[in-house]
């Protein structure tokens, strides 16, 4: 049941962007009106304008500087993300013990479970919607950018490489890499996870392929954004949520308290043979 609202969940997510990407087809100016035309999507994109002019005039570059400052912007955002990640991970082999002491799927041993998982959660001090808090400001600035480049007719006609940046990338390097970069993040968040679970491993290979399937009918423009965006966000990864420092860190927690047992145990021996 909880794996099945996880799909929906995703899956809904992306039929969501999809969907509010897809309204407004008018040409954005000055004289556009509204708060999403006028105030945020014109604002946008005149901004995109103003960094592409700082930088030669090259919009793919006043994208690709955008993201980046987006990004350097969100890290106390993207922080609190990795925080309540790795207490998630922290827990999750008590959930699996948990799930394990409630194998029935009826009302009652659902409930029970709930609840004391909300008390383990609790307990440790993880807030488990803390972690939605960037995707949920991620999502808009993602269909801001889309229709930004989409309904301003300037960018529509820059180019970066091969591409036209209103248009696909005709050979799909750009959705690729975009996997790519999806897989690398989804596969080093599972790497530091002392629980790995199918529905994990099954998410980590999902993801890329949605988002592949996603990207390559996107305007290259966007598809860069997404680029540029997945691999800040596998530096900040590293930087912030290194999961081999993690796993060390968790090895010498684990190995200290193995030694504390060892010496308990020797304690106990030493007192046993004095009586």
């Amino acid at each position: 049941m909880k794996q099945t609202k996880k799909w929906l969940h995703l899956f809904g997510l992306a039929v969501v962007m999809l969907f509010l990407t897809a309204c407004g087809t008018e040409a954005i100016t000055s004289e556009s009106t509204g708060l999403w035309d006028r105030y945020i999507i014109y604002n946008l994109s005149q901004f995109i304008i103003w960094l592409s002019n700082i930088f030669g005039g090259s919009y793919a570059i006043g994208i690709i500087i955008f993201t980046v400052l987006i990004r350097i912007i969100t890290v106390p955002l993207t922080k609190m993300q990795f925080d309540s990640q790795r207490q998630m991970q922290e827990i999750q082999p008590e959930i699996d013990k948990l799930k394990a002491k409630y194998p029935g799927r009826d009302r009652a041993s659902m409930e029970a479970m709930q609840r004391e998982q909300r008390e383990i959660m609790e307990a440790n001090g993880v807030n488990q919607f803390a972690g939605c808090l960037p995707v949920a400001i991620q999502l808009p600035i993602m269909m801001a950018l889309y229709q930004a480049i989409g309904r301003t007719e300037i960018l529509k006609e820059g180019h970066f490489l091969w591409m036209s940046l209103g248009q696909m990338d005709p050979f799909f390097v750009l959705p690729i890499v975009a996997a790519v970069l999806t897989f690398a993040n989804s596969y080093f968040t599972m790497k530091s996870s002392p629980s790995q679970g199918g529905a994990m491993k099954t998410m980590t290979y999902v993801m890329p392929a949605m988002i592949l399937l996603i990207s390559v009918g996107l305007p290259a423009a966007v598809t860069l954004y997404w680029v540029v965006s997945n691999a800040v966000t596998l530096i900040q990864t590293f930087m912030l949520n290194n999961p081999y420092k993690i796993i060390e860190e968790r090895q010498a927690k684990a190995q200290a308290e193995r030694d504390k047992q060892r010496e308990l145990k020797r304690a106990l021996k030493r007192a046993t043979r004095r009586k």
